[in-house]
Parts: structure tokens; C-alpha cells; sequence
């Protein structure tokens, strides 16, 4: 019979969580790196008994058109990745005229859980009540069309 070792990380975090340097499905030995590298996804956290911080409260539900659009010319700008907040465009960004920059929303109907934060604005004749969310491609936002749907504004 095998004797195994079990190793500790000798981290704050991992201390602080009893984390061992085991894996349970193959009930073998880890690396350090593979231990760091799968610290927060190893089975939803359960070994370690942790669990993601609470969402951000829902303030407000507002009824809104959703459409999309995508980094070309003809849909934004001159500058059409960057943003009217001055940030890169990228996955989770919504355009809307009502709500400040940095304003985080959640669209539930339409993506569940997934938080988008409001950093770009859209031509002023869509109103305040319209969210535009950016995808990469035209062909994406082209597909997404327009949906009415309610929208979380969260509390910052």
C-alpha cells in the first residue's frame, strides 16, 4: 500500500480554506500550479466550501426595446471600439441614453444572470428606453433583431 503526501499551499487564501493539494476524481496528487490554476472552479467550489459573492440588488425594472450592434462605421462612429464612456468595446457592453455611465443591468429574459455595464450612448432619436447591445460582429447583432423585454438596473 501507497502512502500518499499530502502537500499545503502555503498561501493566505488557500490556508485559510484548508485547502489540499489532492484531487478528488482521480484521487491523485496535484501540482502547486494546477491546484492555483483550478483553485476557484474545482466542482463550483464545493470542496472548498466557498461560494461567489451575492449579486448586486435590483433598484429599478424598467421595460425596454433591446437591439444590438457591432464595431462598424455605418452602426457607430469614426472610432467605432471605442466607446462613448472612452473604453474598448467588449463582451457585456450596452448603449443607453437614460442611465449614467458605469450604470450595471441585467437583461434576465433575454441572458439570465450575465451583468452588462452601460458605457456607450446611441443616437438621441431611440429615446431613453432603448438598450443596444454590442456584439462583434455585425452578423450577430444583425441576428439578435429587437426585443421588448424588462431590464434590471442593479445597485452600484
Amino acid at each position: 500500500m501507497k502512502i500518499k503526501l499530502i502537500i499545503f499551499l502555503i498561501t493566505p487564501a488557500l490556508i485559510v480554506s484548508g485547502f489540499l493539494l489532492f484531487n478528488s476524481q482521480t484521487q491523485n496528487l496535484i501540482s502547486p500550479e494546477e491546484a492555483i490554476s483550478g483553485l476557484l472552479t474545482i466542482q463550483e467550489n464545493s470542496l472548498l466550501g466557498w461560494s461567489p459573492l451575492p449579486s448586486p440588488r435590483v433598484v429599478k425594472k424598467v421595460k425596454m426595446v433591446a437591439t444590438a450592434y457591432s464595431s462598424t462605421v455605418q452602426q457607430t462612429d469614426s472610432t467605432p471600439y471605442i466607446t462613448a464612456a472612452g473604453t474598448w468595446v467588449r463582451d457585456g457592453i450596452v448603449a443607453n441614453n437614460l442611465l449614467p455611465f458605469g450604470t450595471k443591468i441585467k437583461i434576465p429574459e433575454l441572458y439570465g444572470d450575465k451583468i452588462f455595464v452601460v458605457e456607450d450612448r446611441m443616437n438621441s432619436k431611440k429615446g431613453c428606453y432603448h438598450i443596444d447591445i454590442w456584439f462583434p460582429s455585425y452578423w450577430e447583432a444583425k441576428n439578435f433583431g429587437a426585443k421588448k423585454t424588462y431590464v434590471e438596473i442593479l445597485e452600484s
